[in-house]
């Protein structure tokens, strides 16, 4: 059938991708300190140096042991990917082709022309195509990471059939 849908059964542990254009870096860590206690519960992943800026925000515990090296603890791990030009943004469009992504949060500066323009399109095609939820301002993250259904392990996320079907296209020709 068409419309048929193809059900997976969306992990209670959310994966979230972080990513931020250099001009908005700061209003993403805002956003993620304002919503660590969320955040700590989420597998987290971030293009190039946003995964360094945001993972101050979970730091827990910094100490200087005898020898002058500083030890710090966190609350949260961010896994760092490359730089979004750098292939950051393919990784992100990767890990949302293979399942392993539940929610993309890019803030990106619409205001100057991107040299990967290309890229930050298609993660938003991949999105929509895979059914991920994406948010590209702070009100649509709001939105997204307070919903009861981002916390529902009942919740079912719904991937369209037209992507079992077009995947499996030449092998209903045999």
């Amino acid at each position: 059938m068409e419309n048929e849908q193809v059900y997976k059964q969306t992990i209670v542990r959310k994966r979230i991708a972080l990513v931020a254009h250099d001009s908005r870096k700061q209003e993403l860590k805002e956003w993620v300190e304002y919503n660590k206690d969320v955040l700590k519960t989420c597998d987290l992943y971030a293009t190039g140096t946003t995964g360094t800026i945001l993972q101050e925000c979970f730091i827990t515990d910094e100490c200087t042991k005898y020898s002058g090296v500083k030890l710090v603890s966190y609350t949260n791990t961010i896994h760092k990917l490359h730089s979004g030009p750098l292939g950051g943004d393919q990784e992100i469009g990767a890990m949302i082709a293979n399942g392993k992504l539940d929610v993309v949060i890019f803030f990106c500066d619409n205001l100057i022309t991107q040299g990967h323009a290309q890229d930050i399109q298609a993660l938003s095609r991949l999105a929509s195509l895979y059914n991920v939820a994406y948010a590209n301002n702070r009100t649509t993250a709001d939105m997204i990471i307070t919903s009861p259904l981002f916390s529902d392990p009942n919740y079912e996320m719904k991937i369209p059939a037209c992507i079992e079907k077009y995947a499996s296209r030449f092998n209903e020709q045999n």
